[in-house]
């Protein structure tokens, strides 16, 4: 049987405008080997780039 990954601990935050996950959907992502959180908010920005 596959054991399911667990989340790290600690409350998560989005890396660029630090909402909490309890205020809005985070994704999660890996930056340099490092776990990093987005919100759907901030997350265009990644895709697109800032203007």
């Amino acid at each position: 049987m596959a054991e399911e990954a667990q989340p790290s601990a600690g409350i998560k935050s989005c890396i660029l405008c630090g909402v909490k996950s309890e205020e809005r959907i985070l994704l999660s992502g890996v930056d340099q080997g490092k776990e990093v959180w987005v919100c759907v908010q901030c997350l265009p920005s990644l895709i697109h780039g800032a203007h």
